[in-house]
């Protein structure tokens, strides 16, 4: 995670990081923007649309706004994040079924 000048890309973790967990599709539920003048309205839901090379979420927000999300500053909860098409189905268990 070095650039040209040999110099270590400070943002490269924390884009990596967001790529990793919160990939586009992912359902989040907004509990705080505290640093924002004019911040989403808390328990506002919304879906990640990309990541930005800061490592911030690209937000489509179900109000309509596009205001992105900064992990780490920005509080918030993730509802539900998309199904890999590689990923197996998994089987549901019964009770008694060896896991």
């Amino acid at each position: 995670m070095k650039d040209k000048s040999n110099i270590p890309d400070r943002w490269a973790y924390r884009r990596e990081y967001a790529q990793r967990h919160y990939p586009p599709g992912t359902h989040i539920r907004l509990i705080e923007m505290p640093n924002d003048p004019n911040p989403v309205p808390v328990g506002t839901c919304g879906t990640v649309l990309a990541v930005d090379g800061a490592g911030q979420l690209l937000m489509q927000w179900d109000n309509g706004r596009n205001l992105s999300l900064v992990p780490g500053t920005d509080n918030f909860e993730v509802l539900e994040r998309p199904q890999h098409r590689d990923a197996p189905a998994r089987r549901a268990h019964n009770k008694g079924d060896a896991r």
